[in-house]
């Protein structure tokens, strides 16, 4: 695995594509280049035939720069890195921060290529790509790109675990629409993998994505609620509400898992009803969270006189 960080500061984990099928990919596109060269030549030597030898020879030089250099690059620019070879065998050239390529990662990457493969046969691209930790000719190295794989096993490790049962619908009121896609990312991509990291490590990383996402909703995290369960309740809302406008009716929330407890690893041991599952739970020597009384069992110490109070909110309406 190589891992890439994008302008978002988002680590990207990609696949580099070895030697073997990306020889393969090449193999495939020669062909299918080397077809359209000779079909094209046939056409041109029966139209052209009676035009003098200098002319001919200018059109088949033409021809063959077009197809065999053109043609790639064409390709390759307006598939976004995916040639019929790439595409047979499940790979994409990508740039280094591993966004789509340009016009121009395809245009030195073809002419480039042309030296390293067409005219050394493969010789020198094979010795650099043996050379490379990620497996890059020279026309990856000067246009700054890499081919990675496309086709990779899924794994469990993009699981998002639920929240606890005890926040489903509690973020219901929360205004999404300022949130960036970028941080929606990050906190996926930090649900899926806070079991990998050190509990301190993965306890700051929660706090800071559950300050942002705070900062951008205009509604602070809960005091009683872990950030860890606070970015996963959130996320799990956001679910929700695109299910509802994909599907329409409450059967759309009702499909997402809200009150499914964690039942993988140590997370299946729930606490009671003012904590959370056990992979929510702090690190060790954290500061203990959802041990003050809840707001909902209401507050023995309310003044006297304040029997319209409504429980769980602390808010007095006026006599």
């Amino acid at each position: 695995m190589s891992e890439l960080v994008t302008g978002e500061a988002v680590a990207l984990e990609l696949r580099p594509a070895r030697l073997p099928s990306r020889a393969l990919a090449v193999l495939l596109d020669l062909v299918a280049a080397m077809a359209v060269y000779v079909a094209v030549t046939i056409v041109l030597v029966t139209s052209t035939a009676s035009l003098d030898e200098a002319a001919q020879t200018a059109l088949s030089i033409a021809t063959f720069v077009l197809v065999l250099v053109g043609g790639p690059i064409a390709v390759e620019t307006l598939s976004h890195g995916r040639s019929l070879g790439k595409m047979a065998c499940g790979l994409r050239v990508v740039r280094d921060d591993g966004g789509p390529i340009r016009f121009r990662h395809a245009l030195v990457r073809g002419l480039i290529g042309v030296i390293e493969i067409l005219m050394t046969f493969g010789v020198v691209a094979c010795i650099a790509s043996f050379v490379s930790a990620r497996g890059r000719r020279l026309g990856d190295v000067f246009a700054g790109t890499l081919v990675v794989r496309e086709r990779i096993p899924v794994t469990r490790t993009g699981f998002v675990p639920p929240p606890p049962p005890w926040l489903a619908g509690r973020f219901s009121g929360l205004d999404l629409s300022a949130v960036p896609d970028g941080l929606w990312l990050a906190i996926r991509q930090y649900l899926t993998r806070m079991q990998q990291l050190d509990p301190q490590v993965g306890w700051s990383m929660a706090e800071r994505l559950a300050s942002d996402l705070a900062e951008r909703t205009g509604a602070p995290v809960p005091q009683n609620v872990p950030p860890a369960a606070y970015l996963a309740a959130v996320v799990q809302e956001r679910q929700a509400r695109e299910a509802q406008r994909a599907f329409g009716g409450d059967a759309a929330r009702a499909a997402i898992p809200a009150a499914v407890p964690a039942t993988h690893g140590p997370a299946a041991s729930t606490e009671a009803r003012g904590g959370a599952p056990a992979v929510y739970g702090p690190p060790v020597g954290a500061p203990e969270v959802g041990s003050e009384p809840s707001a909902v069992e209401g507050s023995s110490e309310s003044p006297a006189g304040s029997e319209g109070e409504r429980p769980g909110t602390g808010f007095v309406p006026p006599a």
